[in-house]
């Protein structure tokens, strides 16, 4: 008879690197649908991605992506959320930590140069902010673009609109202004279109 293989949970042996190495660091771990997240302090996050990158029972060698989460109503109402990729070992891992709007985070690009842009997305569309970062500045929104678009407070109108203004031959910036009509919808009357005829139309009775 042959012997009966025994299957080894990867993360089992995570949780016992990660609790044994980075037991200060570290503010929670938890396991859902096989994947790990771990919850760490914000001045440790560099060594904690170092050793994630770095040891052999690890090797989280791949930053897949850093987002942010707002919570408002919090004193530090900011969550960075890192997701990491070990190709060798065929696992994912979640890492968060909690910021507010005047404290910088240590940037991750020392560990994983690819964090760059990711960094930069989260300032800009939240205004989390990352120390020793080599470039942070906008990558989506406009120069000169007021607010952070992700953030829960940032009205859905944003602030300013942007058109051509064929007189001035150049792009303007205007505070945004919408009519009443565009304000209240009863949602039962038709759409009744424009009163003049838009390029095209005119060959629709032809």
């Amino acid at each position: 008879m042959s012997e009966v293989e025994t299957i080894v949970d990867p993360t089992d042996a995570m949780i016992e690197a990660i609790s044994s190495e980075l037991a200060g660091s570290i503010d929670q771990i938890s396991r859902e649908f096989g994947e790990l997240t771990l919850t760490v302090k914000r001045d440790a996050i560099i060594s904690v991605l170092r050793f994630l990158h770095d040891d052999s029972r690890t090797q989280f060698i791949s930053m897949i992506d850093i987002c942010g989460v707002d919570y408002p109503g919090d004193a530090e109402r900011f969550e960075v959320v890192y997701h990491l990729l070990s190709p060798k070992l065929n696992q994912r891992i979640r890492i968060k930590l909690r910021t507010d709007a005047e404290t910088p985070v240590k940037s991750a690009t020392s560990v994983y140069p690819g964090a760059d842009w990711f960094e930069r997305e989260a300032y800009d569309m939240y205004g989390i902010l990352f120390t020793g970062h080599p470039d942070l500045r906008r990558i989506l929104t406009d120069y000169g673009f007021d607010g952070h678009p992700m953030r829960k407070d940032f009205p859905l109108t944003g602030y300013v609109e942007v058109r051509y203004d064929d007189e001035q031959k150049r792009v303007i910036y205007e505070p945004v202004e919408l009519r009443q009509e565009f304000r209240d919808f009863d949602y039962e009357s038709p759409w009744e279109g424009t009163d003049y005829v838009l390029p095209g139309d005119e060959k629709a009775g032809a």
